[in-house]
């Protein structure tokens, strides 16, 4: 029987992705790497009172995903990550060392308007805005009505369902 291995997680980018060396850069079979971090907050009540606790987390994007992610993913920009947990492990001055990231299967942007950007799309400057084309629909020729013979007079003819 397999485990399962798999995490979702909502919540906002700690910095610009690029903002440091360690951020993004490719690995040695040219393949693009995005180290994020993002914090996910969380209420919780404590007696009476409501309190807000915020929690850190490490997310690796690997490949085409983390390239064309990487003009998008700002400071307090909000993202749902879907991926899986890994565990690294080494030896630091004969002490044992150990850290659980998340490597990202699927990241979505999420937001608008209310992240501060003008456009609404929730992409910031670069993506440019997106509207819909309008669609004129006008169909070519109107169903005939049929009438049946329900027995009763005041049945209604448009039946809610």
């Amino acid at each position: 029987m397999t485990d399962l291995n798999h995490v979702v997680l909502i919540g906002r980018l700690t910095q610009d992705l690029g903002a440091d060396e360690r951020s993004f850069g490719y690995a040695t079979n040219g393949q693009a790497r995005a180290n994020v971090s993002i914090a996910v907050n969380r209420s919780k009540k404590n007696g009476d009172q409501w309190v807000e606790e915020t929690y850190f987390f490490n997310i690796t994007i690997w490949g085409k995903t983390a390239e064309n992610l990487k003009p998008y993913l700002t400071k307090g920009k909000q993202i749902c990550v879907e991926g899986h947990l890994k565990q690294d492990r080494w030896e630091k001055d004969g002490q044992k060392q150990s850290r659980i990231s998340i490597v990202a299967d699927n990241v979505q942007l999420l937001g608008g308007k209310s992240d501060g950007n003008s456009d609404g799309t929730g992409y910031g400057q670069q993506g440019g805005s997106y509207a819909p084309p309008k669609q004129n629909f006008t169909p070519k020729s109107q169903p005939q009505q049929q009438s049946f013979d329900t027995g009763a007079d005041n049945f209604p003819e448009d039946i809610p369902f």
